[in-house]
């Protein structure tokens, strides 16, 4: 099981459309597309879960495609790293 990153997600995409487009490469276990929390509106990515071999395809098949007039970047996901991000603002003593 491979888990696909698609970026560069038109904002207006639901999870059918991309299950659709993705299914065409094999069967697609699922489509999460993440939604900023404060908003609801879509990041403009997604993560498509996959068999290995269709994945392979999926990538070959849709990384630089367009969809909806935007370029996607489509690879297999990467882990989670910890920490990162750095200083992301708020309070701190400047003296």
């Amino acid at each position: 099981m491979k888990v696909l990153y698609v970026g560069n997600l038109p904002f207006t995409a639901t999870e059918e459309e991309v299950s659709a487009m993705y299914s065409e490469f094999g069967a697609v276990n699922s489509v999460k597309i993440i939604k900023d929390k404060e908003t609801g509106r879509s990041r403009g990515f997604c993560f498509v879960e996959m068999e290995d071999d269709a994945a392979l395809k999926a990538i070959e098949g849709t990384n630089g495609k367009d969809y909806s007039g935007r370029s996607l970047r489509v690879n297999e996901a990467r882990e989670k790293t910890e920490g990162g991000g750095g200083d992301r603002g708020g309070f701190r003593d400047r003296r």
